[in-house]
């Protein structure tokens, strides 16, 4: 009685398991799609023209590009910080607040699924002292982040601060499209 009830266990977390491999495995299908949209709203929020705003521009150090086992992890953490910048002062933006609004719950949605696949893998490689590029790649985005931060205080959010910040942005998903390509391949 207690093999079979063991069996039964064991069969359930190996299909859960599988469905659990699945489900990550489409999630760069779908990682696609939310990368088209995002460009599309972020093309959509501006009702200005950054040619105002050229006299403020900022140089950013452009993200690195981390290895193909570290894409997933990297990707997970720019959609968090662009979530994170995204939910700052957005007041003097001026942009469309349809449009504000569903680039964040997309965004929202999409680290919450790239969280749940990486969990584990998270949990495994943060505990591998050996796995320096993995950590590079959190510090490397966070250090990002916190410049494109420090910019927008600097500028006091200003329309044209987050105007500058938009176009950052966009590049941001132009690398998430890059790596997300590559784990595909």
């Amino acid at each position: 009685m207690t093999s079979k009830c063991l069996l039964h266990i064991c069969l359930l977390l190996l299909f859960s398991t599988e469905i659990s491999a699945q489900l990550c495995t489409m999630l760069h299908f779908q990682q696609n799609k939310v990368n088209k949209e995002s460009l599309e709203l972020l093309e959509k929020m501006s009702r200005n023209s950054i040619a105002q705003c050229l006299h403020e521009r900022a140089a950013f150090v452009q993200l690195p590009m981390p290895q193909k086992e570290n894409a997933n992890v990297a990707i997970q953490e720019i959609l968090q910080e662009i979530l994170n910048i995204f939910s700052k002062n957005l007041t003097q933006s001026a942009w469309d607040g349809a449009s504000i609004d569903r680039f964040q719950n997309g965004l929202y949605q999409q680290v919450q699924r790239l969280e749940t696949c990486l969990t584990v893998h998270m949990e495994k490689e943060m505990t591998n002292p050996e796995n320096e590029d993995l950590q590079f790649t959190i510090w490397s985005v966070k250090q990002y982040f916190q410049r494109i931060d420090s910019f927008l205080k600097e500028k006091q959010y200003s329309l044209c601060a987050w105007e500058i910040i938009r176009k950052e942005i966009f590049r941001c998903f132009v690398l998430i499209d890059k790596l997300t390509r590559r784990l595909q391949n």
